[in-house]
């Protein structure tokens, strides 16, 4: 099950840790990316906090943190190959793994078809 963000993230949930990435909108409204910087691990993030930074031929943005929690992983593999994001948003170029503070909290994000209707 994917959840979606106003500010173009998604999160898929497996347990009580939800990957976050960037939306297939955001990445094609990026451009192509050349520099991707990630949280650190074990650093707790709280809602809407900038959480990662992304740097594109166009501009530089900031990734924000969907919900409250900790980074358990990050995608080293986007720090150096920042164009997975935009050839596979939903899947190879995902950002990091949060551990949610409360996995509830998800219920409250948009859904695919939400999501579609804001960026449509």
């Amino acid at each position: 099950m994917l959840k979606f963000t106003e500010e173009h993230e998604w999160l898929k949930l497996d347990g009580d840790v939800a990957t976050v990435g960037i939306t297939r909108h955001a990445a094609d409204q990026l451009g192509d990316l050349v520099y991707v910087e990630l949280p650190e691990v074990g650093a707790t993030l709280a809602k809407n906090s900038a959480s990662a930074t992304v740097e594109s031929v166009k501009a530089a943005s900031e990734v924000y943190c969907p919900l409250d929690g900790e980074i358990v992983e990050v995608n080293d593999a986007i720090a150096k190959d920042p164009a997975l994001v935009n050839s596979d948003p939903l899947g190879a170029g995902w950002f990091f793994k949060l551990k949610l503070a409360n996995p509830s909290e998800i219920e409250a994000l948009m859904d695919e078809d939400a999501y579609n209707r804001m960026v449509g």
